[in-house]
């Protein structure tokens, strides 16, 4: 099996497919998509082993670095290339308490 992502001209996700196929690279996959959908496709990977992250509809897919990047979470939030994912501006408490980012004021508030 392998999955795969249409893209569109702005190079944002459509929808991801798999296909069931025997070749280990994909490619008997992606020629049937190619010959029966048409589009753009480009191989994503479930456990994100290729192109950082698995596509999903509404992202966006980055030639240079190869990478599927979600839609950014917050405003404020800032995009670290090497994991191809938007962080927030103050790392997240570690002390085993949920937390949920307040955007208006920059801060993690304990969750209920």
């Amino acid at each position: 099996m392998a999955h795969f992502a249409e893209i569109d001209e702005n190079k944002v996700v459509l929808r991801v497919v798999v296909t069931d196929t025997d070749d280990p690279n994909g490619d008997e996959g992606y020629q049937w998509l190619i010959d029966n959908l048409g589009g753009t496709w480009i191989k994503t990977s479930y456990n994100a082993r290729i192109r950082k992250n698995f596509a999903q509809p509404g992202y966006l897919y980055d030639e240079e670095l190869d990478a599927f990047i979600p839609p950014k979470d917050h405003e404020s939030f800032i995009f670290d290339p090497n994991i191809a994912r938007w962080i927030p501006p103050i790392p997240k408490p570690d002390d085993g308490q949920n937390y949920n980012w307040n955007e208006e004021n920059q801060v993690w508030q304990a969750s209920l």
